[in-house]
């Protein structure tokens, strides 16, 4: 029998390397490298790059981590202790277990920096141009710091004796105190900003002529005209705005009105107003229109006032009140079923029937928001209800004019004001210097989508406890004005930094490195590549990530 001539059996090994064989052409898909923003990134008001400075808190680099934070916010002492902190809420890390600490990793960031005695640094050219800052508050500081960082001319005119605005008339000291807010308002100042103090600018004659010795001007006056319920009569000793209340309170001269204070409001500002009389001796009722849940308070802020001893009165309205002498007030109230209605923060109020019922009091403080006052603007500003106008670059409806902060916007936390304080400035930068594209720092996540918790390979982090707040006692807390919320010590800041997912963060962990099973993936100088002639396009390196820097990019031949 004739045997047929039979090809060769092929080797099932080759002595060579995976480098003989070629397994690009195999996929559909390449894994890529990318810097993605995290949630907590588009949550921060500031759009702070939180990842980034964490992840140098944590190789403590806390200098480091410093400058990347006042990229963006040259208050990171004063926003650790006062900010909302909506990213925290955002946090992918909640999904896990619970949210990072942000607000108070930044508050530690911070407080290294002023008792390092670090600043800023000015570019030591001249001057691209001159601006002029109207209001000295958070909004207007923080035009300030980054169009005098960027080589600009800045004087800020303020009305009142101090820098600060809401910052050092509004907010208690027990909440920020002020040596943190005047070292940081100071550092600011000595990048060399010129200040008018006590230089009100309240005609429209008067801002007009500001503009005409400055190539722009950014108003930032705020929001100090405060609104009054309708039902009362504020001519009356034993009725106060909030405001007025708490300027007089934190100047450590708090108005005398009695041992019974109610005070009306749910926000922040009337918990201050709240917590402010408490320490100034007072039995302190507070009426809020929204149920404890609803309240726009933080929620800490409301658990701190309970334990201090204020009582809350919620989903009631005040119907109305009489003097009864030497009894007191006595005020008519009833609950309410509420819902806010627009997104200027109107209610719509339901009275429940048959829940009327009465409080005593010697005063009233009411603490229900405050407009900006428009009439140093005159006609020659278009306006938007009680705001006034400006486009998505803050610019005004006048040439070379642009606003911010409380003046045009509802959002009435400090760092959204610091955040429209940043954008202005880039725009003035923009046009002044005639930027036809977004300055570096507006673009360093390019088109990335934000990254989800499912992008994350949780399996590289053990669930640990969340840095809780560490208080003051409450009896404590009444005796002085000492602040209230204490900071992380060293061990716990770094504790928190480890619980960081690094969202979209490259951690140069090395995993993209260790499990391709092509060795298609290198290290570099820069970071990482990836050996397009050799990678099959499975995707481990990608499941591997475990903070989400990596995704695979569909290949069209």
């Amino acid at each position: 029998m004739n045997t047929p001539n039979l090809a060769p059996i092929p080797t099932i090994w080759t002595t060579g390397t995976t480098e003989s064989i070629m397994t690009g052409t195999w996929r559909a898909a390449l894994p890529q490298h990318i810097r993605a923003p995290a949630p907590c990134h588009g949550a921060c008001p500031v759009n702070g790059d939180i990842a980034e400075w964490i992840g140098l808190a944590r190789a403590r680099d806390f200098h480091g981590a410093w400058q990347v934070l006042t990229r963006h916010n040259p208050f990171p002492a004063i926003a650790g202790r006062i900010c909302h902190h909506p990213c925290e809420t955002a946090c992918n890390r909640g999904s896990y277990d619970k949210a990072l600490s942000i607000c108070k990793l930044e508050r530690f960031v911070g407080d290294q920096a002023l008792e390092q005695g670090w600043t800023f640094d000015v570019a030591d050219t001249p001057p691209k141009g001159r601006v002029a800052i109207i209001g000295g508050g958070p909004s207007g500081l923080s035009a300030a710091f980054q169009l005098r960082r960027s080589g600009f001319a800045v004087t800020i005119y303020e009305s009142q004796p101090e820098l600060g605005g809401l910052m050092r008339y509004g907010i208690p000291a027990y909440r920020l105190a002020r040596k943190i807010l005047d070292g940081e308002v100071n550092r600011i100042i000595a990048m060399g900003i010129e200040v008018r103090c006590n230089h009100p600018h309240n005609t429209p004659d008067a801002i007009a002529q500001v503009g005409q010795k400055y190539d722009a001007v950014y108003l930032a006056t705020g929001a100090a005209a405060q609104k009054h319920l309708p039902i009362l009569d504020y001519s009356q000793s034993w009725v106060t705005g909030g405001a007025t209340y708490l300027a007089a309170a934190n100047a450590g001269s708090p108005l005398t009105m009695g041992k019974r204070l109610v005070v009306i409001g749910g926000g922040s500002a009337a918990l201050d107003a709240a917590r402010s009389a408490r320490r100034a001796g007072h039995d302190v009722t507070l009426v809020s229109l929204e149920l404890r849940a609803q309240m726009p308070a933080q929620h800490e802020e409301v658990i701190e006032g309970l334990e201090e001893g204020i009582v809350l009165v919620d989903g009631t309205q005040l119907d109305g009140v009489i003097d009864d002498g030497v009894a007191g007030l006595r005020l008519t109230c009833s609950r309410v079923q509420s819902a806010v209605t627009s997104r200027q923060g109107q209610f719509s109020v339901t009275p429940i029937e048959g829940s009327t019922f009465t409080l005593m009091a010697d005063a009233i403080v009411t603490s229900i928001g405050q407009n900006p006052d428009l009439t140093p603007l005159g006609n020659h500003f278009a306006t938007t209800g009680p705001l006034l106008k400006t486009d998505a670059h803050h610019a005004t409806s006048e040439s070379g004019f642009y606003a911010g902060g409380d003046l045009t916007s509802m959002a009435r936390f400090v760092t959204e004001a610091v955040g429209m304080g940043k954008h202005a400035a880039h725009a003035i930068e923009r046009n002044l210097c005639r930027h036809d594209k977004e300055l570096p720092e507006d673009d360093l996540y390019g088109h990335e989508a934000m990254v989800p918790i499912s992008a994350i390979n949780t399996y590289y982090y053990s669930k640990q406890p969340r840095a809780e707040a560490q208080l003051l006692g409450a009896s404590e807390r009444l005796t002085h004005n000492a602040e209230v919320q204490l900071g992380l010590d060293m061990e716990q800041a770094l504790a928190e930094g480890e619980r960081c997912f690094s969202c979209g963060t490259c951690i140069d962990c090395d995993n993209c490195v260790i499990y391709c099973p092509d060795l298609a993936v290198q290290r570099t100088e820069d970071g990482y590549t990836v050996l397009t002639d050799y990678c099959k396009g499975c995707g481990l390196c990608v499941k591997e990530c475990p903070t989400g820097s990596m995704k695979m990019r569909e290949e069209v031949r």
